[in-house]
Protein backbone atom coordinates (compact mmCIF):
# COMPACT_ATOMS: atom_id res chain seq x y z
CA UNK A 1 0.00 0.00 0.00
CA UNK A 2 1.10 3.26 -0.76
CA UNK A 3 1.18 6.36 1.33
CA UNK A 4 -0.42 9.79 -0.21
CA UNK A 5 2.17 12.18 -1.49
CA UNK A 6 3.15 14.90 0.81
CA UNK A 7 1.54 18.24 0.18
CA UNK A 8 5.29 20.84 0.89
CA UNK A 9 4.88 23.05 3.66
CA UNK A 10 4.07 26.96 2.55
CA UNK A 11 4.74 30.00 4.81
CA UNK A 12 2.52 33.22 5.27
CA UNK A 13 4.22 36.29 4.92
CA UNK A 14 3.83 40.43 4.37
CA UNK A 15 3.35 41.45 0.82
CA UNK A 16 6.35 43.03 -0.69
CA UNK A 17 7.86 44.64 -3.55
CA UNK A 18 9.78 41.13 -4.27
CA UNK A 19 7.18 39.10 -4.68
CA UNK A 20 5.28 41.96 -6.89
CA UNK A 21 6.26 40.18 -10.37
CA UNK A 22 5.06 36.77 -9.01
CA UNK A 23 1.64 38.20 -8.09
CA UNK A 24 1.21 39.46 -11.20
CA UNK A 25 1.71 36.72 -13.13
CA UNK A 26 -0.58 34.60 -10.57
CA UNK A 27 -3.54 37.34 -10.97
CA UNK A 28 -2.98 37.22 -14.98
CA UNK A 29 -3.13 33.40 -14.67
CA UNK A 30 -5.99 33.14 -12.30
CA UNK A 31 -7.95 36.14 -13.68
CA UNK A 32 -6.48 37.10 -16.92
CA UNK A 33 -6.09 40.42 -18.49
CA UNK A 34 -9.83 41.61 -18.27
CA UNK A 35 -9.40 41.82 -14.14
CA UNK A 36 -8.82 45.50 -14.38
CA UNK A 37 -11.97 46.42 -15.84
CA UNK A 38 -13.69 45.24 -13.24
CA UNK A 39 -15.60 47.39 -10.43
CA UNK A 40 -13.67 46.02 -8.05
CA UNK A 41 -10.66 47.86 -9.38
CA UNK A 42 -12.40 51.09 -9.64
CA UNK A 43 -11.51 50.66 -5.27
CA UNK A 44 -7.93 49.80 -5.79
CA UNK A 45 -6.82 52.51 -8.46
CA UNK A 46 -5.10 55.09 -6.03
CA UNK A 47 -5.13 53.25 -3.33
CA UNK A 48 -2.40 51.86 -0.90
CA UNK A 49 -3.00 48.18 0.30
CA UNK A 50 -3.61 47.87 4.39
CA UNK A 51 0.08 46.39 4.17
CA UNK A 52 -0.24 43.85 7.20
CA UNK A 53 -3.78 42.34 5.86
CA UNK A 54 -1.93 42.16 2.23
CA UNK A 55 -0.39 38.94 2.24
CA UNK A 56 1.61 36.04 0.21
CA UNK A 57 1.57 32.47 0.35
CA UNK A 58 5.29 30.89 -0.41
CA UNK A 59 6.47 27.40 -0.67
CA UNK A 60 9.56 25.23 -2.18
CA UNK A 61 8.18 26.24 -5.53
CA UNK A 62 7.70 30.08 -5.26
CA UNK A 63 4.44 32.11 -4.63
CA UNK A 64 1.39 30.12 -3.90
CA UNK A 65 -1.31 31.95 -3.28
CA UNK A 66 -1.92 36.31 -2.17
CA UNK A 67 -4.45 38.01 -0.76
CA UNK A 68 -4.47 41.92 -1.11
CA UNK A 69 -6.61 44.64 1.06
CA UNK A 70 -7.71 47.91 0.85
CA UNK A 71 -8.80 50.86 3.30
CA UNK A 72 -12.03 52.07 2.47
CA UNK A 73 -14.31 54.26 4.07
CA UNK A 74 -18.22 54.01 3.46
CA UNK A 75 -20.96 56.40 3.62
CA UNK A 76 -19.63 59.41 6.21
CA UNK A 77 -16.68 57.89 8.49
CA UNK A 78 -17.07 54.22 8.47
CA UNK A 79 -13.89 52.68 8.18
CA UNK A 80 -14.14 48.96 6.31
CA UNK A 81 -11.93 46.98 4.23
CA UNK A 82 -12.15 45.93 0.73
CA UNK A 83 -10.55 42.45 0.38
CA UNK A 84 -9.26 41.00 -3.02
CA UNK A 85 -8.08 39.69 -5.20
CA UNK A 86 -7.29 35.99 -3.56
CA UNK A 87 -5.80 33.94 -5.65
CA UNK A 88 -4.34 30.58 -5.18
CA UNK A 89 -1.93 28.47 -7.98
CA UNK A 90 -3.55 25.76 -8.92
CA UNK A 91 -0.99 23.42 -7.77
CA UNK A 92 -2.36 24.59 -4.21
CA UNK A 93 -5.99 24.98 -4.61
CA UNK A 94 -8.25 22.73 -2.01
CA UNK A 95 -5.43 23.01 0.28
CA UNK A 96 -6.43 25.15 2.66
CA UNK A 97 -4.15 28.79 1.42
CA UNK A 98 -7.20 30.36 0.83
CA UNK A 99 -8.79 30.13 4.27
CA UNK A 100 -5.37 30.82 5.84
CA UNK A 101 -4.46 33.60 4.35
CA UNK A 102 -7.94 35.09 4.51
CA UNK A 103 -8.37 34.35 8.20
CA UNK A 104 -4.94 35.85 9.09
CA UNK A 105 -6.00 38.97 6.50
CA UNK A 106 -9.53 39.37 8.66
CA UNK A 107 -7.93 39.20 11.66
CA UNK A 108 -5.66 42.38 11.25
CA UNK A 109 -8.67 44.19 10.00
CA UNK A 110 -10.04 43.46 12.81
CA UNK A 111 -7.04 44.38 15.20
CA UNK A 112 -6.49 47.47 13.00
CA UNK A 113 -10.52 48.27 14.47
CA UNK A 114 -12.13 48.03 10.90
CA UNK A 115 -16.09 47.87 10.87
CA UNK A 116 -16.52 45.63 8.23
CA UNK A 117 -14.24 43.55 5.21
CA UNK A 118 -16.74 43.70 1.83
CA UNK A 119 -15.84 41.73 -0.95
CA UNK A 120 -16.99 40.52 -4.24
CA UNK A 121 -17.28 37.21 -4.49
CA UNK A 122 -20.10 34.08 -4.49
CA UNK A 123 -21.72 33.70 -1.47
CA UNK A 124 -21.57 29.81 -1.72
CA UNK A 125 -17.76 30.14 -1.21
CA UNK A 126 -17.86 33.15 1.15
CA UNK A 127 -20.07 32.37 3.65
CA UNK A 128 -17.61 29.99 4.90
CA UNK A 129 -15.99 32.92 5.89
CA UNK A 130 -18.57 34.44 7.95
CA UNK A 131 -19.76 36.43 4.95
CA UNK A 132 -23.60 37.15 4.14
CA UNK A 133 -25.34 39.56 1.20
CA UNK A 134 -25.16 43.26 1.92
CA UNK A 135 -28.44 43.55 -0.01
CA UNK A 136 -28.55 47.40 -1.20
CA UNK A 137 -26.18 48.50 1.79
CA UNK A 138 -23.89 49.17 -0.87
CA UNK A 139 -23.72 51.23 -4.37
CA UNK A 140 -19.65 50.17 -5.92
CA UNK A 141 -18.50 52.48 -8.24
CA UNK A 142 -19.30 51.12 -11.19
CA UNK A 143 -21.91 47.87 -12.30
CA UNK A 144 -21.66 45.51 -10.49
CA UNK A 145 -24.37 41.98 -9.39
CA UNK A 146 -25.14 43.65 -6.53
CA UNK A 147 -26.20 39.74 -5.11
CA UNK A 148 -21.87 39.58 -5.16
CA UNK A 149 -21.57 42.16 -3.03
CA UNK A 150 -20.85 40.61 0.32
CA UNK A 151 -19.75 41.94 3.87
CA UNK A 152 -18.27 40.52 7.56
CA UNK A 153 -18.80 42.20 10.27
CA UNK A 154 -15.99 42.52 12.48
CA UNK A 155 -17.25 44.44 15.10
CA UNK A 156 -17.59 43.00 18.54
CA UNK A 157 -21.12 44.78 19.52
CA UNK A 158 -24.65 45.06 17.54
CA UNK A 159 -25.37 47.71 16.14
CA UNK A 160 -21.83 48.83 14.68
CA UNK A 161 -22.29 48.33 11.08
CA UNK A 162 -25.11 50.87 10.83
CA UNK A 163 -22.78 53.89 9.60
CA UNK A 164 -21.20 51.20 7.05
CA UNK A 165 -23.99 52.16 4.73
CA UNK A 166 -23.16 54.03 1.50
CA UNK A 167 -20.75 54.33 -1.14
CA UNK A 168 -17.22 53.15 -0.37
CA UNK A 169 -14.33 54.98 -1.89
Amino acid sequence: MSSPAAIPAYSILLDAPEHAAAVEALYDDVFGPGRFAKTAERLREGNAPIADASLVAIDSEGLTGVVRVWPVTVGENARAAFLGPIAVAERRRGNGVAFKLMERAIGVCREQGYAAVILVGDLEYYERFGFKPTGERFQLPGPVDQRRVLIRDLSDRAGKLEGVLGVPR
